[in-house]
């Protein structure tokens, strides 16, 4: 009797070669080799063995195949060599980059930074909203570059002459710009169904961060690089079980919990998808409703992991991304994280000299969490900011906001509104915003003696 072998369940991982270009006139938080140290983390949290790397420093990249006609050919013979099936880019690849450089390098597909990161929110979305929110990046990524997958069929049969000129008239067209069109009509309406969809969502969480702040709960939205720790410190924070991994982008979809602060104070912190350098404008957009969740909290929370060689990098990185979402004028406290990761503890100290109003922490190991409970606290409860803001009667809520938490120095009442001077508790200052009453505006409610756009605001 023969006797069988077992065969394996699962799918043999795919191999990977990386490839970075430096651009010389181009920003970048981290160095070419630190960045692609970060690419080989993606590639291996998506399922992918890195077996190889490749670099160049170019002043601009190449308009047809993005690196060099030399490198190209350097590349396609180490991919050969390692039995490589996926070639990755450091950076976000155009079409015709993505086009030109399939058809270098015969049989090997070619994916960049985006595309990478699109996988892994695949692999991770969970809930509807977040594969919503995913779906709807990747068909956009996709969608501009979908002439590649049709390259065995005929786009464009017949040649000049007639009417219709050197592209073909009527009758003409080949099978696959016909296919090519049916599949692009089909995404558009996909896409602009996933739109109305998650305009839902973003109205249902208006509606509860409205609930929210009638509340009078402080929120916090806990931010930082990818895999900084966040997640393990809402645990720890709230005493709840939100997953925890040691990979990149372990959490995509927003947690919030009620956690307790010194002196029966509460507050609700939300748990957010970590930030990355080069983090796919696609993401951005598609993660819209999300995002907001950190534009419209009281406070933020920047977790650091301080044990990284590139903290620094990873906290400008995120804060870049936090300028870009319209959150930057947030107050912020900063927890330097994995404090018992450091060879010599102490260190933290000197750290912390670097980062605006930070604690240093080890969320594992719970130390520092009492100092940031009390940082939190004095942040919402404690810490005024002075604040001039022209107030519409119509905004009666935040009137009444304003007399009964902030101080109240100085009011003025014109015609539509009134104007209010003072010092409100930090997390009120978003709330506040719109009505702001910029150096200008004061010099012309000056020069008029009355304010002539009340009624329009």
């Amino acid at each position: 009797m023969t006797k069988k072998t077992p065969q394996p369940t699962t799918h043999p991982r795919e191999r990977a070669f990386l490839v970075g270009v430096e651009l010389r006139d181009k920003k970048q938080f981290l160095g070419l080799e630190d960045s692609l140290a970060e690419l080989a983390l993606l590639a291996d949290t998506a399922g992918v063995d890195v077996v190889g790397e490749l670099t160049q420093k170019l002043d601009r990249p190449n308009v047809v195949t993005y690196i060099g006609p030399g490198k190209v050919e350097e590349l396609k013979a180490l991919a050969e060599e390692t039995l490589a099936d996926v070639i990755i880019f450091d950076d976000e690849l155009s079409p015709r980059h993505q086009r030109e450089l399939e058809k270098a390098l015969i049989n090997m597909r070619v994916l960049d930074r985006t595309a990478l990161i699109l996988d892994i929110f695949a692999q991770h979305a969970h809930t509807s909203e977040g594969m919503l929110q995913v779906e709807l990046a990747q068909y956009e990524y996709n969608l501009p570059r979908l002439t590649r997958a049709w390259t065995h069929l005929e786009r464009q049969a017949g040649g000049g002459g007639g009417a219709a000129g050197s592209a073909g008239g009527v009758g003409l067209r080949g099978p696959g710009e016909t296919q090519l069109e049916v599949d692009k009509r089909q995404i558009r309406t996909r896409i602009t169904h996933i739109k109305r969809e998650l305009e839902k969502v973003e109205a249902h969480r208006t509606r509860y961060r409205a609930q929210r702040k009638r509340s009078r709960i402080p929120t916090v939205a806990i931010v930082g690089y990818t895999n900084a720790g966040k997640s393990t410190l809402l645990n720890r924070l709230a005493k709840s079980e939100v997953l925890v991994a040691d990979q990149l982008f372990a959490t995509l979809d927003p947690t919030t919990r009620r956690v307790q602060l010194p002196g029966d104070d509460l507050a609700l912190i939300t748990d957010t998808v970590g930030f990355i350098q080069k983090l796919p404008t696609s993401l951005i957009a598609a993660f819209h409703a999300t995002l907001e969740e950190i534009a419209e909290a009281d406070l933020l929370l920047h977790v650091v992991d301080i044990s990284h060689p590139n903290a620094l990098n990873q906290f400008q990185a995120v804060q870049e991304t936090l300028e870009e979402i319209d959150a930057g004028h947030i107050p912020m406290i900063t927890a330097l994280n994995k404090a018992d990761l450091l060879r010599n503890p102490e260190n933290a100290r000197e750290i912390l000299k670097s980062f605006p109003k930070s604690v240093s922490i080890s969320a594992v190991e719970g130390t520092g969490i009492k100092d940031l409970l009390h940082l939190m606290r004095e942040e919402l409860f404690e810490s005024y900011t002075p604040i001039h803001v022209r107030l519409p009667y119509k905004q009666g809520a935040l009137i009444s906001l304003f007399h009964e938490l902030g101080q109240v120095d100085r009011v003025e009442h014109e015609r539509g509104g009134m104007i209010m001077r003072g010092r409100i508790p930090g997390r009120l200052l978003a709330q506040f915003a719109p009505w702001h009453v910029t150096q200008n505006q004061v010099e012309q409610v000056s020069d008029d003696g009355e304010d002539k756009d009340m009624e329009e605001v």
